[in-house]
């Protein structure tokens, strides 16, 4: 189960809506299960199909995260046109099996979350439970 808190939801839908019509990206930060912070990022693709992070924006995300006692519960991304579910490419991509894989749908009228773990190309659904 992924714990976020609710002010982290907010931010995401924001977020995917913000960069329409490209796909959305960041990380989700954890500390003692609860992920309460959210690295949004910059789609150096700038494509509605796919993202790609900079490099050197990763990096400095991830020394932040530990430079302050966060560890790495998400890969988040959003589809500005297709369901909440993993595409082929998500799911080649997926390179760590030990974190959430997070979807941000905007093709209906209201935004659709969902949550995945994702290890040797098998998909399974993660519930999430929003923190008020």
């Amino acid at each position: 189960m992924l714990n976020v808190k609710k002010n982290i939801i907010d931010t995401l839908i924001k977020h995917a809506k913000s960069e329409l019509p490209i796909e959305a990206c960041g990380y989700f930060a954890e500390i003692d299960g609860e992920v309460s912070k959210i690295y949004t990022m910059k789609n150096i693709d700038n494509s509605s199909e796919h993202f790609s992070f900079d490099p050197k924006e990763q990096f400095e995300v991830i020394r932040d995260m530990r430079n302050n006692g966060y560890k790495t519960s998400a890969v988040f991304h959003s589809h500005p046109e297709t369901p909440a579910r993993p595409s082929r490419e998500d799911i080649q991509l997926a390179y760590d099996p030990n974190i959430s894989y997070v979807i941000i749908s905007l093709a209906e009228s209201e935004p659709v979350i969902k949550s995945f773990k994702i290890k040797d190309g098998n998909v399974t659904h993660e519930e999430i439970n929003i923190i008020t």
